[in-house]
């Protein structure tokens, strides 16, 4: 998980793995701490550890200052631009303990957005302890949730429980989803658990948690899961200069927020984190020639002519097509979307007709939250080769950003049917069932991708995951079907 307990905090994490031994089934913490040690952690253990040595504390609307420039100055931009381009937004609480703040965000939203029915709002809470993911889903608190909190948003956004607790109206619990990730662990960005093209990124209070190195990573993956524009919004105790050289700094009365320019640099996998890079635009090359060509008229006989000492002109070399493809995918999954968009133009303007390379194109604009251009590209490879199963599932994962859940059912059906063994697929195809309400039927597709996946090797990278390997995906879907989906 990339916790640090530092030496004031040493009786922290001795309470928590003593309270984890029992949930473990040992009797005391020395004996637990070895078998930990002992082996390689699953899933489970994970979590049990999670929900004993991760800090829970949070409520409605932490941190009002944080909440009052969102509402008078960076939701109001982003809602006007997005009015005039298709209603999409895309938030992320990464952290999101017992859901209080995804749900905060909602609230937020459903109050400067009355007509919600032409928009597609996509709020992602995520987070390592399951055991305060499934009280989220639940959407049910306490008094204390709920202090210093305005009148209006109880009366407009609960209902009361005849057990005294309140709960979150659907309408508010259907703007949000759930699901388990650890920032340590898991990758991100990626269409495959959502978390590519994010407007607003909130991680408060986690970051000051964690591995100082591995922060820096966290920092550096949300800077890739931003579009352009986007924000992060962090705890007040974790601004920091260095950390968050890579963003510009936006102050407001009472809070600071960082925001991702459009060409911030992107940094080499060992790149420290150094002072800010000057903002310098994008410059517009245009390459080209004209050529003057002289056409001489002759008879039939020959002429004698001037004789020109000609040079050979030195032809531009072919590059190999599989060279260049791999490395803008290896650029791509490292999340260097510039280097990766250029390598991929530059195989395009050799091979023109490369579905490979269009649909490589549409995975990066996507994941630069760009998605118009991705599904253009999308469209563009699909007519160059219609029977390539990959091109279908991701202009399904681009339609499902877009709220285009029946269309992108479509699409996944043509991948299912062109590779019957396209595990990604069959997932997706699960993730639309359960976000409709259709339990069995998304069971059934879980079931069929966990069919897919026994008898595979646990460290072999899935086609179309971002890097999701068998075992964490097969631990992803026994836990969902186990707890029945978090919603």
């Amino acid at each position: 998980m990339g916790l640090f307990f530092p030496r004031d905090r040493v009786r922290d994490l001795e309470r928590g793995i003593r309270s984890a031994a029992r949930e473990l089934g040992f009797e005391d913490g020395e004996a637990c701490v070895e078998w930990l040690l002992s082996a390689p952690l699953e899933r489970s253990h994970i979590e049990a550890l999670a929900g004993h040595l991760t800090v829970g504390e949070t409520y409605f609307f932490r941190d009002r200052k944080i909440f009052q420039a969102l509402e008078e100055a960076i939701l109001p931009e982003l809602i006007q631009e997005r009015c005039k381009n298709g209603g999409h937004v895309k938030i992320w609480s990464a952290g999101c303990s017992t859901g209080e703040e995804p749900y905060s965000i909602a609230m937020l939203l459903s109050r400067m957005i009355p007509d919600l029915s032409g928009w597609n709002i996509t709020i992602l809470g995520t987070d390592v302890n399951a055991r305060s993911l499934r009280k989220a889903a639940a959407g049910l608190y306490g008094r204390w949730s709920f202090r210093g909190m305005a009148p209006w948003i109880r009366k407009e956004c609960f209902r009361k429980k005849d057990d005294g607790r309140m709960e979150v109206l659907p309408r508010i619990r259907k703007m949000v989803t759930f699901s388990y990730l650890n920032l340590a662990e898991d990758i991100y960005p990626s269409l495959f658990n959502n978390t590519a093209g994010m407007d607003i990124i909130f991680c408060r209070n986690v970051l000051m948690y964690m591995v100082p190195d591995l922060a820096v990573k966290v920092v550096q993956n949300f800077h890739r899961c931003l579009s352009d524009g986007g924000f992060l919004v962090v705890g007040p105790c974790e601004l920091s200069g260095k950390l968050f050289s890579r963003f510009s700094t936006l102050s407001f009365p009472g809070a600071m927020i960082y925001r991702k320019e459009g060409n911030s640099p992107e940094p080499a996998e060992s790149l420290p984190c150094g002072p800010p890079v000057p903002y310098a635009p994008d410059r517009e090359f245009v390459h080209g020639f004209e050529e003057d060509a002289k056409c001489v008229a002759g008879s039939v006989q020959p002429v004698q002519q001037e004789t020109v000492d000609v040079q050979p002109v030195a032809q531009p070399r072919v590059p190999a097509r599989d060279d260049v493809y791999l490395e803008a995918l290896s650029l791509c999954e490292a999340g260097r979307y510039t280097r990766a968009l250029k390598e991929t133009e530059r195989l395009l303007s050799h091979y023109p007709s490369d579905a490979g390379a269009m649909t490589l194109l549409a995975r990066i604009h996507a994941n630069r939250g760009k998605l118009a251009q991705a599904l253009e590209w999308c469209e563009k490879a699909i007519a160059a080769d219609k029977l390539r199963a990959g091109s279908h599932y991701l202009i399904a994962t681009i339609l499902l950003e877009l709220g285009q859940a029946e269309a992108a059912t479509e699409s996944l059906k043509r991948a299912m049917y062109l590779d019957p063994d396209f595990v990604a697929a069959y997932v997706a195809m699960g993730n639309i069932k359960r976000q409709g309400k259709m339990g069995t039927e998304a069971a059934k597709y879980f079931e069929n991708a966990l069919s897919l996946l026994s008898g595979r090797d646990p460290e072999d990278i899935l086609p179309e995951s971002d890097g999701v390997n068998v075992g964490r995906l097969t631990e992803i879907l026994k836990d969902i079907l186990r707890s029945g989906g978090m919603r």
